[in-house]
């Protein structure tokens, strides 16, 4: 099934089960199958040559497709409403695959400050090792990350709502910036989701996620996407010979030429998964898949109980601040109405009182809290960034992250609010008095 205008438009509920899956043909098997197989039977020589010609979509090996992934593809992009999605082992994984076929030596992306500490890493450290670069604008001052844009830029990066904060981006803004620039918006939604929001409706030319996270919903298993909207003209300029120039291992196959909005899509798995072999296994996107048939009712639950902690937390004279976007304080609140409609998720930072001492103690305090180095889960957890997730970075980077010493970053689940509030007491109590 999917969300064609030629065909039925279905609600989101309807498509989070069934978008992309099908029968089992040879059993007839309701619950998409693990295909666990490296390699799959050509029907004969003249099939395989198409294949391997990009002249026919099927199956050759693991590594670049199969059947399970396959299905956890179209379901993300019929969910994210883009034409096409490429599965990898994780979210940097996904990072990484959606830059390779922009960059090359000497070229830029502008990135924004508010990003989860790892990519801040990735993007400040490992990305210099493929002659690649980032400079990091804060996105809420658009002179700022219109000046910081170059002839060497090739894509524009964000975080729908950023970790650890929970601040909310204008995508839009970004996106009309980019635009002006002929260049790729890139929006990480893993914190989000497309249930709360929809950034290529609002611009976004790709969109990533940690799957691992809210998509799959119960910690068990590791995952990346990029889903491609296909609105991008990627020969329109110079910039993004991958895409629009012939390509030597396809015989001068133009990719844009050939496969018009499937373009990236088919890049992405041609030569991102041949080559770079970040491939997700079949039975994590089976996980996947089971995860993301609940994920409206879930989210729903997670805002939910997010709003009344968080407002409880606001009350407490033991916290110095909250910054959660669906609190009426938050300067972003009024911005999640447009950007994310249902609600601003369920990750946000407070800053207790008692400093870094007191959030160490806090953390150590919680019974029903986890402390852990993940979010997105049914489970709440919690996790003081600056000694962990952001310790790699300076004493500035981590401020303008959201990630200072005084700060713990909460991630809400779905389980009884006023348990989790109890919880939370009994830790302050202990942490601060």
């Amino acid at each position: 099934m999917t969300d064609t205008k030629d065909g039925p438009s279905y609600g989101f509920d309807t498509l989070q089960i069934h978008a992309g899956a099908r029968p089992d043909p040879a059993t007839g098997a309701r619950q998409t199958p693990i295909y666990q197989t490296t390699a799959y039977v050509f029907r004969d020589a003249d099939h395989a040559a198409a294949l391997f010609n990009l002249q026919e979509v099927g199956f050759i090996y693991s590594r670049l497709t199969n059947p399970t992934v396959a299905v956890l593809q179209e379901r993300l992009a019929t969910l994210e409403g883009g034409v096409g999605a490429v599965c990898c082992s994780s979210g940097h994984a996904a990072q990484i695959m959606a830059l390779f076929p922009l960059m090359s030596p000497g070229k830029n992306i502008v990135a924004s400050t508010r990003l989860y500490g790892g990519t801040v890493t990735q993007f400040s450290q490992t990305i210099k090792r493929f002659g690649w670069s980032a400079k990091f604008v804060d996105f809420d001052d658009l002179d700022a990350v219109r000046d910081a844009i170059d002839d060497d830029t090739r894509a524009v990066f964000g975080e729908a709502i950023a970790n650890p904060g929970g601040y909310i981006m204008d995508v839009r803004a970004i996106a009309d910036i980019a635009d002006a620039a002929g260049l790729p918006l890139i929006i990480d939604n893993t914190t989000a989701t497309p249930y709360l929001c929809r950034p290529i409706e609002q611009g976004a030319t790709l969109v990533v996620h940690s799957t691992t996270k809210y998509l799959t919903g119960n910690g068990t298993v590791t995952g990346g996407a990029v889903i491609d909207s296909g609105k991008f003209d990627w020969s329109a300029s110079d910039k993004f010979p991958s895409l629009s120039a012939p390509e030597p291992a396809y015989h001068g196959l133009k990719f844009h030429e050939t496969f018009g909005p499937l373009a990236y899509t088919f890049h992405g798995i041609a030569i991102g998964l041949r080559d770079l072999g970040m491939t997700m296994n079949p039975q994590a996107a089976h996980y996947t898949l089971m995860g993301i048939e609940t994920l409206s009712l879930r989210m729903e639950r997670h805002v939910e109980n997010a709003v009344k902690i968080a407002k409880w937390l606001e009350d407490d004279p033991r916290v110095d601040f909250v910054t959660y976007a669906g609190l009426e304080s938050s300067p972003y609140y009024e911005r999640t109405k447009t950007v994310c409609p249902r609600g601003a998720g369920a990750l946000f930072t407070f800053a207790v009182k008692g400093g870094y001492e007191a959030c160490v103690k806090l953390v150590d305090s919680l019974e029903i809290f986890s402390h852990v180095a993940n979010l997105g889960d049914t489970r709440s957890l919690i996790i003081h960034s600056a000694s962990t997730t952001h310790r790699q970075l300076t004493p500035e980077q981590q401020a303008a992250a959201g990630a200072a010493p005084n700060v713990v970053r909460v991630s809400i689940g779905i389980e009884d609010a006023d348990d989790l509030i109890a919880d939370l007491d009994r830790a302050l109590s202990r942490a601060v008095g």
